[in-house]
């Protein structure tokens, strides 16, 4: 059982995890270098703990430690209580949900032992905007996409916003870094997929023309909001598609048609 900690010093260093949570570049660079992420309220700390993710520590404003009494139970990790008002000078906002916790990361797998069991793959280059990837990850889990694999600049889907967003979905859908782009997409073909690219462009076929939802093994490749995929990156696809759309409408935001695409990908997918 967590020993409950009454904190009233908002500059305790038993609170360093959560200091300053809205400095997006700090926090950005700080929390993979220590191994931490956070998660903010009670669906979303629950969730990471049932994903096997380990607690270094939980801060809870006092209403909410009956809520989450029976995780308190489960977890060694400190649980340190303080007011609204220190909770917000600490983490640099209004904590709604009353409830954070600091979250052990875990080592990402290789991108190829991913592969070898997924069907369906979302692969994302330069998505940098959290609340997209957040979305995405969304999309990939209620869709039934099987592994989202990342370019060596997207940003961090267990940055604060990210898992917000995706309410715990970054938890349940496993990912993976290319390091090497485009050159690893070599690594997914190799592995027997058809990669197919999503853009607007003229030269790209209609989603529904493509039929992935008959392919064996698809991955489909995204690109950052606005500018889209790469010319490198298209290049090293193996087909293009697009999405229809009407009304003279040109494109959708990333997110929308992350969900779009991966509903046309998994829609009738080869059953095991």
């Amino acid at each position: 059982m967590a020993e409950l900690i009454t904190i009233d010093d908002p500059a305790d260093p038993r609170l360093a995890d959560y200091t300053d949570l809205t400095d997006v570049e700090l926090r950005r660079r700080r929390e993979p270098a220590e191994g931490l992420f956070i998660a903010e309220g009670e669906k979303v700390i629950r969730r990471a703990g049932q994903a096997g993710y380990a607690m270094r520590s939980m801060l809870l404003s006092a209403k909410w430690v009956d809520v989450m009494r029976d995780v308190i139970d489960e977890t060694d990790a400190p649980v340190y209580v303080v007011t609204p008002d220190l909770a917000e000078r600490v983490t640099g906002y209004h904590v709604h949900r009353g409830a954070l916790a600091s979250m052990q990361r875990k080592q990402l797998p290789d991108a190829a032992e991913l592969l070898r069991s997924a069907r369906r793959v979302a692969i994302m280059e330069k998505v940098n905007d959290h609340t997209n990837i957040g979305a995405i990850f969304r999309s990939a889990a209620a869709l039934g996409m099987d592994a989202v694999l990342l370019s060596p600049d997207c940003a961090d889907p267990l940055y604060r916003r990210s898992v917000k967003v995706s309410m715990g979905a970054v938890f349940s859908v496993p990912y993976a870094r290319l390091e090497n782009w485009p050159r690893d997409l070599e690594t997914v073909r190799e592995a027997g997929f058809q990669v197919l690219a999503l853009t607007p462009g003229e030269k790209a076929v209609s989603i529904d023309e493509a039929a992935p939802h008959r392919l064996e093994r698809v991955a489909l490749m995204l690109g950052a909001e606005g500018e889209g995929l790469s010319a490198k990156a298209l290049r090293a696809a193996d087909a293009w598609v697009r999405i229809p759309m009407a009304h003279g409408v040109d494109s959708l935001n990333v997110g929308a048609a992350a969900a779009v695409a991966f509903y046309a990908v998994a829609t009738g997918r080869p059953q095991d």
